[in-house]
């Protein structure tokens, strides 16, 4: 089966499922539809066809929820109050605060690409959607969030390296 005839063929299954599925785990349908797309992209070259692609379609929506879940399970919301140098914190607490903010800021500077635009835009204190955030960016709101799993993990591996070349001389703070 040719690569148009199986996007054809599973479009409907695909769609049906991540619309299905992604209420129940906080993410938007058309954003698992594309990570579904993508597994599916980054398997076909080096495995071939599924012998069940409708099987194979379910399950890469259900580990793609599962991943998403775990995510959220993860992540902490950002909320200004809670931050030791927050209101009532010491003045010490306050000013270190402020330069790892300016420190994270530089670095969120230096990404390539779109993802400063990006992630300056989903730290607005204004807490836009994803749908405004692309209409903003002129991006498709599904791309949006792979892109922002893109530049949060270069920002985590440019930070990890700065980290790491504090921590045997090569930078001070």
């Amino acid at each position: 089966m040719t690569h148009s005839a199986l996007v054809g063929t599973l479009h409907p299954l695909v769609r049906a499922e991540a619309t299905a599925e992604a209420p129940g785990a906080g993410l938007e349908p058309a954003d698992l539809e594309q990570s579904v797309w993508v597994r599916l992209l980054e398997r076909r070259p080096r495995r071939g066809r599924a012998a069940d692609p409708a099987g194979w379609v379910r399950a890469a929506v259900r580990a793609e929820v599962r991943a998403a879940r775990t995510r959220a399970r993860h992540e902490q919301a950002y909320r200004a109050d809670v931050l030791p140098g927050g209101p009532g914190g010491s003045p010490e607490g306050i000013v270190e605060d402020a330069d790892e903010r300016r420190a994270l800021r530089a670095a969120v500077d230096r990404l390539p690409g779109k993802c400063p635009l990006i992630l300056a835009a989903m730290l607005a204190s204004h807490d836009p959607t994803y749908r405004e955030i692309a209409g903003e960016l002129g991006i498709s709101q599904g791309s949006l969030g792979p892109m922002r799993s893109r530049c949060l993990g270069c920002l985590r591996r440019m930070l990890a390296a700065e980290v790491a070349a504090s921590g045997s001389g090569g930078m001070e703070r």
